[in-house]
């Protein structure tokens, strides 16, 4: 299985390069290619980005068994909580995840579920094995390579939210995550440091 996973990221890849060569061409038609682009790759999704607080500091401190440790644990609590909400974990690079879900209502519950799971998690903890997360949700059309990665604006707003602006125990989202959770019964408050990429910024309140 993951042999044949590994040919359909290929494939998509492929192809992707292949148009993005043909429009690097003189006097190609981008707007045609990138219509075909669109066709072929653009998909709808929830995006998710998590990031670790403090994380750089703590490894600095106390060493990169500690790191190790810290990622070890993070991944053993959150990811069965991001299967249960049938989201897809598309990269784990160091401290942070990148994932996706096909509707903004799973990714809210599954975000506001990693907060609260971490909440028991730390109460027994001394502050150095504490596991302290920041989300950014960010919902549109993206262009989704096989299942290796996502492109567009909603992804980079997400990442913005989720790794430089969320503090600890944050859950930040984008304006379209926003005007698509009204339904959800959560509550949400705007916040200032609004990134480029969205018209407004607003923490979930949980």
């Amino acid at each position: 299985m993951a042999f044949k996973r590994s040919i359909f990221a290929s494939a998509s890849e492929d192809r992707l390069e292949n148009l993005v060569l043909e429009r690097l061409k003189p006097g190609a038609d981008k707007e045609k290619i990138d219509a075909r682009i669109w066709d072929l790759f653009g998909e709808v999704w929830c995006i998710m980005f998590t990031d670790l607080s403090g994380f750089s500091r703590g490894v600095e401190k106390f060493g990169i068994i500690h790191f190790l440790q810290t990622i070890h644990e993070s991944e053993r609590v959150l990811v069965p909580i991001i299967e249960d909400h049938d989201g897809i974990l598309l990269k784990s690079e160091g401290d942070s995840f990148l994932v996706i879900f096909r509707n903004v209502g799973k990714g809210l519950q599954a975000a506001i579920r990693m907060q609260k799971e971490l909440l028991e998690y730390n109460k027994d903890k001394i502050p150095e094995e504490k596991i302290l997360l920041c989300v950014g949700l960010g919902y549109g059309k993206v262009l989704k390579i096989g299942d290796s990665d996502v492109f567009g604006s909603e992804v980079n707003t997400a990442s913005k939210l989720g790794e430089d602006t969320a503090e600890a125990g944050e859950i930040l989202i984008t304006q379209t995550v926003f005007d698509n959770a009204q339904d959800t019964g959560l509550k949400f408050e705007p916040i200032k440091d609004v990134p480029a990429g969205t018209h407004g910024a607003y923490r979930v309140l949980y």
